[in-house]
């Protein structure tokens, strides 16, 4: 397995910083916007950018954690008590900016079943997508609206996202699967 660092902390902070600035500019109604990280590490990410969001604006963002096991395509293959998290959406979602954020974009199954799983909770005025890494090969018409990078991968790299909370450093690298 051969590796490549191609964000450090400060690349990542930049980047999720631009991504909070960028939300801020297209969601003139700041009041309807909360964020939603997708388990696991979009959760974190959309702290992150709530922060962010708080500094530069001094708006109070909502945050929820959403779990998207039970909406995946391919539960078939996982032990669903190894993926599942907990969704914790303590505010209404109804009419609202939800801007769902996520670590890495690649075929846009994921944010599919993010997006089945809003919608199974209520009717979102808006639902965007914002993420770390696109790093291509979609199979579904999806799209970041807002992207801290596009990293081309080929089928056989995956992209690792690390982040302090669960592994003790803050980076993106990609990994080479030999």
């Amino acid at each position: 397995m051969e590796e490549k660092i191609v964000l450090d902390a400060l690349a990542m902070d930049r980047a999720l910083t631009r991504i909070a600035h960028e939300i801020i500019e297209k969601n003139s109604e700041a009041k309807e916007l909360c964020l939603v990280g997708i388990h696991r590490k979009g959760v974190p990410l959309a702290k992150q950018i709530a922060d962010s969001i708080r500094k530069f604006s001094d708006i109070e963002v909502a945050v929820g954690e959403l779990d998207i096991t039970k909406h995946r395509d391919d539960l078939h293959i996982y032990d669903a008590s190894v993926v599942s998290g907990e969704t914790n959406i303590g505010f209404d979602i109804h009419d609202k900016i939800v801007v769902l954020v996520d670590d890495v974009i690649f075929t846009g199954r994921t944010v599919r079943a993010a997006m089945d799983a809003l919608i199974a909770m209520g009717r979102p005025g808006c639902i965007q997508l914002a993420v770390l890494i696109d790093r291509g090969h979609r199979e579904l018409p999806i799209r970041g609206d807002y992207v801290g990078k596009n990293i081309p991968t080929s089928r056989s790299e995956r992209i690792s996202v690390r982040i302090p909370e669960y592994d003790g450093k803050k980076e993106v690298a990609i990994v080479k699967m030999l």
